[in-house]
């Protein structure tokens, strides 16, 4: 598959904006831990295999294991993933999958029992950030490696 062109060369003012938003998650309560789950999960859904091969390395580095990474995409049945985590999952595939008829109460209520109000608008943050990373390396397919 030929790669097109690199929007983060060509337009740099917008990695600097994607770095940002980046930048402030790191600045947040957000576990690098529930991070990377958001990141992987959101990318099995979007498909981007850059990110995929991206963020299950950073998750080992994190001390996620083999395999809670395997099972991400069966969470629901995997009987691996905290509450808490479950929450955030549940949040990430229905912001991912907006179309689809958006957050749910159920879902949105079920993450407001995260530690807090505050923590779940970084957990709102991060799925959004990552939707956008996957998006630009889709389109422009980014080679991974």
């Amino acid at each position: 598959m030929k790669t097109r062109i690199d929007i983060l060369k060509a337009e740099p003012q917008a990695l600097q904006a994607m770095y940002g938003l980046e930048k402030y998650l790191q600045s947040t309560e957000l576990s690098h831990a529930h991070n990377e789950l958001i990141k992987i999960r959101t990318s099995q859904i979007n498909g981007c295999a850059y990110c995929l091969d991206m963020h299950t390395r950073d998750a080992r580095k994190y001390g996620e294991t083999e395999q809670r990474i395997y099972l991400l995409n069966a969470w629901r049945e995997a009987g691996l993933f905290s509450k808490e985590e479950q929450a955030i999952l549940a949040l990430t595939e229905e912001v991912t999958l907006i179309s689809k008829g958006g957050v749910s109460d159920e879902t949105y209520e079920k993450a407001l029992e995260l530690p807090g109000e505050k923590y779940l608008n970084q957990v709102i943050v991060a799925i959004v950030v990552i939707n956008g990373w996957n998006r630009i390396a889709i389109s422009t397919r980014k080679e991974i490696g």
